[in-house]
């Protein structure tokens, strides 16, 4: 039977105090960065997107939506840190569009023209993975130059894949909506062309596989564009065109009458009630983690801040400590919990392996909560069978067949990243707070152990050993670390698919459950062989 967490947290600590104040700035920044992308490709390109009568993108997305419904933007920061535009010219989110969850790409055309990068490539992708693995229905935005030719050589043969995938979803039975309110060309035409339906604004839609000037280059032939590759043409002659739409609200309405007709049935069970909320305020998950994730903290306090109820069943409570694991619901939905509360040891491994069975037995999907410096090292450890007992976690992880959604609050280091279900282990979902850290190991263990390994090189080969040159190339490699294992630098490679505030892990984690139970939710009883 599970009961209510208990608190230990001292709110009026100061302690707590200073952990909030640190993640309030941390949170601050992020949010300062996403007003950035929310400003598209600056005032010029705004106010001449405007000046053609067009919405912005984020607007045509708020006219799709249910009114009153949340809108999860998916890795918004995605190319930060990187030579892409932050955001990759394209919005991803999950919405409800007439009562139906859909994932819905949308370009922000104020964007370098809505021109493909190689972070954009990326990122669509990720959101194929999303609609594919959770059976959502995918609605397509479109109004893009297509690939950023001077960047053509990093864009090309990856971004052909978007094409086939958007293509394999519509086999599989999963219904792709592309409408166009502008450009579509080149390998973009093919976006309406292997849609199931397609939806074009009269007027300013444009969908060619080659422009007036390529036409002029091939064949010599001065086209016209709107005979060429206009909505109406396309309506009337080529077929291309389902739906012709007036205006962009009218192909938005059309689009979200699409939805409305699809009846699009949910696979997965429903949740088994409303969901309390928390006993504790959401507020304070700000004072929970500190940022300097080598402190250690307790992740119940975490977890009674987002359960309903705060209600929690804990699993071998008084076995394997460091590895919290337990029964619970979110937003009504019940889900097996994997949290931790420090570094692995065998005990750990061994109850989180028995664990994630049980939760395949019961097709009950499971929350990791990352906290974790790795796997214990050292003779005593390595003798006790610390490898063998952590291949049981990673293969169970590996072959686990209910959704997984991974949260990530602390460090994120070496094999205790893969054991708790990281993006290379196909979690449904990965989300993860301000102060976030992952690498291969902490920046000063690394650039200790490099160290290391240079001192015994030197001796073996009977040199002298540089201190003073060793000491600058690991403050060099230490630092270089540091900066690489930022949540902000993870983030911009799509490591994860956002930065959340922590006030909204329930919210966020609600709506990434509610779209893991669009697809039907199934356990398996086949995992690897082990070592005993």
């Amino acid at each position: 039977m599970s009961t209510p967490l208990r608190t230990r947290l001292a709110v009026t600590g100061e302690e707590f105090g200073a952990n909030a104040q640190a993640m309030t700035a941390l949170v601050g920044h992020v949010r300062t960065l996403h007003d950035q992308v929310l400003a598209g490709g600056g005032p010029h390109y705004v106010e001449r997107h405007r000046a053609r009568g067009k919405m912005m993108v984020r607007e045509r997305l708020e006219a799709l939506v249910d009114p009153g419904t949340p809108v999860l933007e998916l890795s918004p920061l995605a190319g930060l840190e990187t030579a892409d535009p932050v955001g990759g010219g394209v919005v991803v989110a999950l919405t409800e569009v007439a009562h139906t969850q859909c994932l819905v790409i949308a370009n922000d055309p104020t964007v370098r023209g809505g021109t493909t990068s190689p972070t954009t490539i990326k990122k669509l992708l990720r959101a194929m993975d999303v609609a594919e693995t959770n059976r959502l229905p995918l609605v397509v935005l479109v109004e893009s130059g297509g690939a950023d030719l001077p960047r053509q050589a990093d864009v090309f043969v990856p971004g052909g894949e978007q094409f086939r995938r958007l293509t394999q979803l519509s086999a599989k039975g999963i219904p792709t909506i592309c409408v166009v309110f502008g450009s579509s060309t080149a390998g973009g035409a093919y976006l309406p062309g292997m849609s199931d339906y397609t939806v074009m604004v009269e007027g300013s839609a444009r969908v060619f596989l080659g422009g007036p000037p390529l036409v002029k280059m091939a064949t010599g032939e001065d086209a016209d564009e709107e005979e060429l590759g206009g909505a109406l043409m396309h309506a009337r002659t080529s077929g291309l065109c389902d739906y012709l739409a007036r205006d962009e609200l009218d192909a938005i309405r059309i689009a979200r009458g699409i939805v409305a007709h699809l009846h699009w049935p949910r696979l997965g069970p429903g949740p088994l009630s409303p969901g309390e909320p928390p006993l504790y305020p959401a507020d304070e998950l700000l004072g929970i983690a500190p940022v300097d994730v080598r402190v250690p903290f307790d992740v119940r306090e975490i977890l009674a801040r987002v359960l309903d109820g705060s209600r929690f069943e804990e699993f071998k409570s008084l076995y394997g400590a460091q590895l919290v694991c337990g029964w619970a619901s979110l937003a009504g939905y019940p889900v097996g919990v994997v949290a931790n509360n420090g570094i692995l040891f065998s005990e750990e491994a061994q109850k989180g392996t028995q664990f994630i069975e049980l939760c395949n037995r019961s097709d009950t999907p499971i929350i990791f909560v990352q906290n974790i410096t790795g796997f214990m090292v050292g003779t005593r450890y390595e003798q006790g069978g610390i490898i063998k007992d952590g291949a049981k976690l990673i293969n169970a992880v590996s072959n686990s067949t209910v959704p997984h959604l991974t949260l990530m609050v602390g460090a994120s280091y070496g094999a205790g990243n893969y054991a708790m279900a990281g993006r290379a282990y196909d979690p449904r979902f990965v989300f993860t707070w301000p102060n976030h850290r992952i690498a291969v190991m902490g920046p000063k263990q690394l650039a200790g152990v490099l160290s290391i390994v240079r001192r015994n090189a030197a001796e073996a080969a009977g040199r002298p050993f540089d201190q003073q040159a060793d000491d600058d190339l690991k403050a060099a490699t230490e630092a270089q670390i540091e900066e690489e294992s930022t949540a902000l630098f993870a983030t911009g490679r799509l490591w994860d698919d956002g930065i959340i505030d922590p006030r909204d892990t329930r919210t966020v984690l609600a709506i990434a459950l509610t779209a893991v139970h669009s697809a039907p939710v199934r356990g398996t009883a086949t995992f690897g062989v082990v070592r005993h």
